[in-house]
């Protein structure tokens, strides 16, 4: 079992900061994650740090899904539509099939013929090109064309006015933010040094001006140190522009920021046994069932506050709202809402700064030289991390140390996928053994993969970390003591946000849950009861501040309301 605890934080501090790395990554998103994990598969010794919690930005405020971006076929972008769909067909077959799961969608139609037969070609080519990414294996079922009736039985809270019939495809959803953690976990395991709230204060630069590493400052402890490396790759989706900055020099990228806000609803709320996609006149909204809930989004709109706290808007909600709305027969309103999120994407601007540096640029993700020994990579999506990973970690080697150190990521699995097909047969003894019903197993399967296992050893060990958190029975004790002792959960805000997600799936934030978690954590992370008292009390803050934001009618009064609450480390 690879664990990501204090213990291994500390020893990767010690380690990073006494031998120089050949590669050090910034940024500990699904990018730096993806890279962390790309280098150190290769053999590469690798570092990678976050200012923050791991996935803190925007890879954990996505739509959680993985797709090939259909709507980008009416714009012929055949390649980029390809290449993520042969992506989803790795994660789904390979590299994390217990995190990545098949989803059908129901694309509603409004015209008898000429749209269905526009949209069954464009749909089509989305199954042919998915099907030519995985060499002839279908990794999710192809399009179902389905009449009025047929779509209202499948989704019963559709207008009857809404559509005159549906065709019916596959994408894929994901946790995010455990994707990451798992893609964190996995490298670790390949030898990466690895530690979250650790920020990056200055690029070292040696006289003929290659950047040769970085001072950093542990967030925990106040102390700095600095690390030695050939190569620093910068992966901050927003914050690309101020790290590099760091570095000096003329190179780097350009990026903006658009946020994206989704809402969550609970899952009978909808009796659908499918997802929606719609296309809107600013982005497209997607109604998507998860277990417990349904997530509903997105928007896109630019964000020209601070990039930590960002916080949906009452105008967002209500937008998001209204176009679901459209097609719902019984409408949803504010009261059905249990909770919300917004993140950041970072897009990239046509150019890099400096076009005599060379680059590499697909349609959505850009590699640069920022100044000799430093490269940044930004844009692109979740869905095609992977490829970022690879093309980041090329670009930074060289294509002659490339050549000789390829990427092997393409088919190496995470933790969990090694035998995820027997732990999914054993699933239903397991569940008899511990006395979890079927649901309870496949929400254990979903986040655990063929490390269930691991977690079961935890309650054998306590029998009380067996038993349901009694604000949230959907998750188990042991998934909050897993949290702190395997997966990197350093403050309560960690297990709620990243881990135990109810800051965004309760409607409450999880201020119920912050006693029974607290209690969990500090036993596990050795808090006394003044630590406890102000991981609970800066949790509650938080989540005061998250309720004033999604009041506030514009993004600078929902951002000044979120930022009263101060963080838990600075």
């Amino acid at each position: 079992m690879t664990t990501l605890n204090q213990q291994q934080r500390a020893e990767a501090i010690h380690a990073m900061s006494t031998h120089k790395v050949d590669v050090l990554v910034i940024g500990g998103g699904v990018t730096g994650a993806g890279i962390a994990l790309d280098a150190a598969s290769r053999g590469l010794t690798t570092a990678i740090v976050e200012a923050q919690d791991w996935a803190a930005g925007t890879s954990s405020r996505s739509s959680r899904l993985v797709h090939g971006g259909l709507r980008y076929l009416y714009n012929l972008d055949f390649k980029l539509v390809a290449e993520a769909l042969r992506e989803r067909g790795r994660l789904l077959s390979t590299i994390a099939p217990h995190l990545v799961e098949a989803q059908p969608f129901l694309w509603p139609l409004k015209t008898p013929v000429i749209e269905r037969a526009y949209s069954a070609v464009g749909v089509g080519m989305y199954d042919a090109l998915a099907r030519i990414g995985s060499k002839g294996r279908a990794t999710v079922p192809i399009q179902r064309h389905l009449s009025k009736k047929g779509a209202l039985r499948r989704f019963p809270e559709i207008k009857p006015d809404a559509l005159i019939g549906a065709i019916e495809f596959y994408d894929a959803r994901v946790d995010d933010a455990r994707l990451v953690i798992t893609l964190i976990r996995t490298a670790v395991r390949d030898g990466a040094l690895a530690a979250s709230r650790v920020t990056v204060e200055e690029i070292l630069k040696n006289p003929q001006g290659r950047a040769t590493g970085v001072r950093a400052r542990d967030l925990e402890t106040g102390t700095t140190f600095t690390v030695e490396a050939e190569h620093i790759i910068n992966a901050t989706g927003v914050w690309t522009e101020q790290t590099q900055d760091m570095a000096g020099g003329t190179g780097g990228l350009k990026v903006l920021a658009s946020k994206g806000i989704h809402i969550v609803i609970p899952r009978e709320r909808l009796k659908a046994t499918t997802g929606m996609f719609l296309r809107t006149e600013k982005s497209v909204l997607f109604i998507i069932p998860w277990q417990h809930y349904w997530v509903i989004g997105t928007t896109d709109t630019a964000w020209h506050e601070q990039f930590t706290h960002p916080v949906p808007t009452a105008e967002d909600i209500d937008y998001v709202l209204a176009h679901a709305n459209e097609v719902l027969a019984e409408p949803l309103t504010r009261d059905d809402i249990i909770g919300t999120y917004a993140g950041l994407r970072p897009l990239l601007q046509p150019k890099v700064l400096d076009e005599s540096k060379s680059t590499k640029v697909s349609r959505e993700h850009t590699v640069t030289e920022v100044v000799p020994g430093m490269v940044a990579i930004a844009g692109g999506k979740l869905t095609t991390y992977r490829v970022m990973a690879e093309d980041a970690v090329d670009f930074a080697l060289g294509k002659a140390e490339a050549k000789g150190r390829p990427s092997i990521t393409a088919t190496l699995p995470l933790l969990g996928a090694d035998g995820y097909g027997a732990a999914q047969n054993r699933a239903a003894a397991l569940g008899r053994r511990y006395g979890y019903d079927a649901d309870r197993m496949q929400h254990l399967l979903h986040r655990y993969g063929s490390e269930i296992t691991d977690l079961l050893a935890l309650i054998d060990d306590d029998p009380s970390l067996g038993k349901p958190l009694q604000a949230a029975p959907q998750f188990l004790r042991a998934e909050v003591h897993r949290a702190c002792t395997t997966e990197g959960a350093i403050h309560l805000e960690d297990i709620l946000i990243a881990r135990v997600r109810l800051n965004s799936e309760a409607r409450d934030r999880g201020a119920a849950a912050v006693d029974e978690v607290a209690e969990i954590a500090a036993k596990a992370l050795g808090w006394d009861e003044a630590r406890t008292e102000h991981e609970k009390s800066n949790y509650l803050a938080r989540v005061t501040a998250e309720l004033a934001a999604e009041e506030q009618s514009t993004d600078q009064a929902a951002s000044e309301a979120r930022m009263q609450a101060p963080d838990i480390v600075s």
